[in-house]
């Protein structure tokens, strides 16, 4: 059996979830044979290694007769999905061969980006990422012919590799946070949820992508805290900078697009203590007061640091208990498991053409518009109408992440992408 995937690159959480992936079907699997098709050029070679180590056939940028000719000698076409418009015209540019397709989601849904319904009715079998993503409107409406094609499997894996947590209580608090500081992700008052806390020694170690860096130092500098954040940078070395937290403060845009939140899973493999809003998706992975902690306004985050600061011992065994789940409930080999039931049960259905245009539209304006909730916010005159509501979504601005900008730097050409870009600029 021959697995194909199509996945626009290989960072961050996709590429640590499909490069374990593959690696764990090379130990378990000779009987499936595993390529992927990456569409762009890699920005960092990490998870391009670990793949090519694990004997997985790996391609960068094909072109599209390549493209073709792996989908079509594919059993099952994986596609690794989000809203990336390399993604889009890979699928939509011209026709592909009939296929299995199986879709791994890789945002929730619940928010920006929106998931057309279309392409729930047209893949062989779609799974989510996290199970917070069943819980909207949109999927208790499809009819029960599409509901049964959909699934769960979580793209957190890999963590047993990580150190346990210590063995003892260490004394003061280190706090940190890890990941994307796009104010699409991190909550975009997350420094004002810092300050609320009474601790004189208090701040928070940043270890990521330098986005938003300057903005939020100007916010510490307006509260007086000028010292409240330490930037720690990029690293591949993610468990040296956990192996130094106490607690992880993962305060999450409520409107966020995650969904495994391998961040969060990693700093709990090693029995740092998460304190969470009360967001869907971390949810469904912390559970309050035993694996971590939950709250809804920076008064109930500022008590809970103060907590974890004046009750060491209490503050460890959460730790451990983080640990213990995740080791067991987010392993690779369950992930490969759940995916080999998938494919057989896909294997007995026929392939045929996926008619990914009717899903996405025509063109690069329509491919990113299919992804926006409220489509009346970009006109075909070129037009950007934002409620009061739509100023406040990040997810609009961002120069990323399936955004209007990202779409019209890829499709430079498209007349309405550059004039809603220009509008949207406007507005900022």
């Amino acid at each position: 059996m021959k697995i194909v995937h199509l996945t626009p690159h290989l960072g961050g959480g996709v590429g640590k979830a499909l490069s374990g992936l593959v690696e764990q079907f090379g130990h378990a699997e000779p009987g499936v044979e595993h390529a992927i098709l990456c569409l762009e050029a890699p920005e960092k070679s990490r998870f391009v290694e670990r793949v090519r180590v694990s004997g997985c056939s790996l391609l960068i940028c094909p072109d599209s007769t390549r493209l073709r000719e792996n989908m079509a000698h594919a059993d099952i076409v994986q596609l690794e999905f989000w809203n990336h418009p390399a993604t889009l015209r890979a699928l939509c540019h011209e026709p592909l061969p009939p296929m299995r397709l199986l879709v791994w989601c890789h945002v929730s849904g619940l928010n920006h980006p929106k998931i057309p319904t279309g392409l729930f009715c047209e893949a062989h079998r779609f799974l989510f990422t996290s199970e917070c993503s069943w819980d909207t409107r949109q999927i208790r409406e499809l009819p029960p012919n599409v509901l049964s094609r959909l699934g769960t499997v979580s793209s957190g894996g890999g963590f047993q590799e990580l150190p346990y947590p210590r063995p003892f209580p260490r004394a003061g608090l280190q706090a940190g946070y890890m990941g994307s500081l796009n104010f699409a992700k991190l909550h975009p008052e997350f420094v004002h949820f810092l300050a609320e806390v009474r601790l004189p020694e208090f701040r928070v170690r940043l270890v990521g992508d330098q986005t938003n860096r300057q903005t939020l130092l100007v916010q510490c500098r307006r509260l007086g805290r000028p010292d409240l954040l330490e930037f720690r940078g990029y690293t591949d070395d993610v468990a040296a900078e956990l192996a130094q937290l106490d607690v992880l403060v993962y305060l999450l845009n409520p409107e966020h697009y995650g969904t495994a939140e391998n961040a969060l899973l990693e700093a709990m493999a090693m029995g740092v203590v998460p304190v969470v809003l009360d967001n869907a998706a971390e949810k469904t992975i912390v559970q309050d007061g035993v694996t971590g902690l939950v709250v809804r306004t920076p008064k109930e985050f500022a008590d809970a640091i103060q907590w974890l600061a004046e009750n060491p011992r209490e503050r460890h065994a959460m730790g451990w208990a983080a640990a213990s789940m995740v080791r067991a409930r987010f392993t690779l080999e369950r992930m490969a498991n759940a995916f080999l039931s998938h494919y057989g049960q896909i294997m007995g259905d026929e392939k045929r053409t996926i008619p990914f245009r009717s899903v996405f539209g025509n063109g690069p304006a329509e491919w990113f518009r299919a992804f926006v909730r409220d489509e009346s916010v970009f006109s075909d005159d070129g037009r950007v109408r934002l409620t009061s509501r739509n100023r406040q979504r990040h997810s609009l601005f961002e120069r990323t992440k399936g955004s209007v900008f990202h779409f019209q730097r890829r499709f430079p050409q498209d007349a309405r992408l550059h004039a809603w870009a220009e509008a949207l600029d406007k507005l900022r």
